[in-house]
């Protein structure tokens, strides 16, 4: 049986972030907002949540430090990155400090679904969280 995954997502645009967790929640996810990423790091707990979605463009602590400091507390936590502005810049320096992936925005929700379901395969989940530490 597939077991319900936890997402944080980080995005200062309140609107675009309560509707992708809406939208998130009817296809079977369990997620947490964080409008920044001083809450976001707040929020961030290593053993409740299996993927972060994370804002690369951010007031007060960009995404990328915010994926520092994750990176910081749990190595093996999937990080996916949203860039909008036509950017892959930031989404690629990203993937050098440790992100799963990295998604333009405007977002499909049915790739970033897809990007989800393969940072946290459901058949080897935890085994695959002990074997990365």
């Amino acid at each position: 049986m597939k077991r319900k995954l936890k997402i944080l997502l980080v995005d200062d645009e309140e609107e675009f972030i309560v509707t992708l967790a809406e939208r998130l929640e009817l296809r079977g996810y369990q997620s947490t907002i964080a409008e920044d990423g001083e809450s976001a790091l707040a929020k961030f707990d290593p053993d409740f949540f299996d993927v972060v979605v994370l804002d690369l463009m951010m007031p007060g602590i960009g995404g990328l430090d915010v994926l520092a400091r994750l990176k910081e507390i749990r190595q093996d936590t999937p990080v996916i990155l949203l860039t909008g502005h036509g950017s892959t810049r930031e989404g690629m320096e990203g993937m050098r400090l440790g992100a799963f992936d990295y998604l333009m925005k405007p977002l499909h929700i049915e790739e970033l679904v897809r990007k989800i379901d393969e940072a946290v395969p459901q058949d080897s989940s935890q085994a695959g969280r002990e074997e990365c530490g």
